[in-house]
């Protein structure tokens, strides 16, 4: 396969997610780093064209592209600007020096204000800027996750009262004496580390945090910082599998996999009255729905109401296919529904032949069931394994009742 069909199929096989792409050079220098809602999307209009004299130039060095996958567009434009911090690629001078694009600004005060702003203070050079990021609502968008999961300090002026923001535990309130300015000053290095996309070293730092308030029966505050945890563990699962902590390695483990299920589809039925019946099947690629895989069923061999039924001609469509065509099969198969619905997918499999790893997840109590394993799992409460379960179930059921919404107008409108 020559250069140019294995950079084709690189792009090809890109996800339709958000994202940062690298573009590198026949050395593995990297020569460009960009954000995208849609990988897949924004990197292939690079080479359909047409394009303005600078990105030809660019075009023309590419040898060879990578990307890191992102939880939403926002959290890709802070993982963009910290990967060119890092990497200073020579195509991306522009944005580098270009002032009219915004900055995070983190003042150098005792209890150092977080906010946004246009260009760097000439006569402020106690401040830390991040930046420049290349669009203004995105960035604004990220602040506000960042404020969710650490909480910081926004107004000018100390004003005494406590204001909307320290009400509802979105600023740690220094202005009444909530706060000690050492602890104030550990959320800012951890505000830092995450505009650095540092999320490994920040989660080792909060979760050692996290064990010694548990020693000291500081219960609330190792709950407050689990918290933090969670939802860092979920972003930085989405960028890099890789990492201690995520959501992949985390379900790894709790289902006694071999390796972290890298590509995930799960199935939901939808039936009304047994009417109009429909499956759905959505695919997950390193925990982002990857909505271009995503598939859907009408039932064609069942005409009572039988959900079991259902998923067996669902399972066995989908993998009498992907068997036919010798394509690559998924790392785990999710089912909607409980044990009967796992055994009923189980037994299609083993009629194909095919041995994958199968859960489902019952809608009641959530109760998991593993295949090959007797009764069902617990997994704690907002794990991130289980987080990411319900999430890819809660996907599948919204696309399944999609379709079947689809089914029922065409039936009502004949069209």
């Amino acid at each position: 396969m020559t250069g140019a069909n294995k950079l084709k199929n690189k792009v090809d096989g890109l996800p339709l997610a958000p994202g940062v792409y690298l573009f590198k050079d026949e050395k593995g220098g990297i020569l460009y780093i960009g954000k995208a809602k849609s990988l897949k999307k924004r990197v292939q209009s690079y080479f359909k064209g047409p394009l303005d004299a600078k990105t030809q130039a660019l075009v023309y060095k590419i040898r060879d592209l990578d990307y890191r996958l992102a939880s939403c567009e926002s959290q890709a434009q802070l993982l963009e600007a910290a990967l060119i911090k890092e990497s200073q690629p020579p195509y991306n001078i522009s944005l580098k020096d270009d002032k009219s694009f915004p900055f995070i600004k983190i003042t150098a005060e005792g209890f150092p204000v977080v906010s946004v702003c246009r260009r760097k203070g000439q006569a402020d050079g106690a401040s830390l800027y991040f930046g420049p990021y290349t669009d203004a609502r995105l960035l604004r968008q990220a602040l506000k996750v960042i404020r969710k999961i650490f909480g910081f300090r926004s107004c000018k002026d100390m004003p005494g009262t406590i204001c909307l923001y320290g009400r509802i535990n979105l600023c740690p309130a220094p202005c009444v004496g909530k706060i000690s300015h050492s602890r104030y000053k550990g959320i800012i290095q951890n505000i830092i580390l995450f505009l650095d996309s540092k999320y490994a070293l920040l989660i080792d730092k909060l979760s050692g945090q996290m064990e010694r308030a548990a020693e000291r029966e500081r219960f609330e505050e190792a709950a407050a910082i689990r918290d933090q945890i969670n939802a860092l563990g979920a972003i930085a699962s989405i960028r890099d599998t890789g990492l201690g902590f995520s959501q992949l390695e985390d379900l790894q483990g709790m289902l006694g996999l071999d390796k972290a299920p890298e590509r995930i589809e799960a199935f939901d039925i939808s039936d009304i009255s047994g009417k109009e019946s429909c499956g759905s099947m959505v695919s997950f690629f390193k925990g982002v729905a990857d909505k271009n895989n995503y598939r859907r069923f009408r039932i064609k061999t069942v005409d009572t109401i039988d959900d079991y039924g259902m998923i067996k001609e669902v399972i066995r469509r989908r993998y009498a296919r992907l068997k036919k065509e010798n394509a690559p099969l998924p790392d785990l198969i999710l089912i909607d529904g409980g044990k009967g619905h796992l055994k009923a997918a189980e037994r299609e499999m083993e009629v194909l032949g095919i041995d994958i790893p199968m859960l489902s997840i019952a809608k009641d109590r959530e109760n998991i069931y593993i295949k090959d394993r007797p009764g069902t799992v617990k997994f704690h409460a907002d794990t991130p394994a289980l987080n990411l379960i319900r999430h890819i179930r809660d996907e599948a059921h919204r696309f399944a009742l999609s379709y079947h919404h689809i089914l029922r107008r065409k039936k009502v409108l004949g069209r």
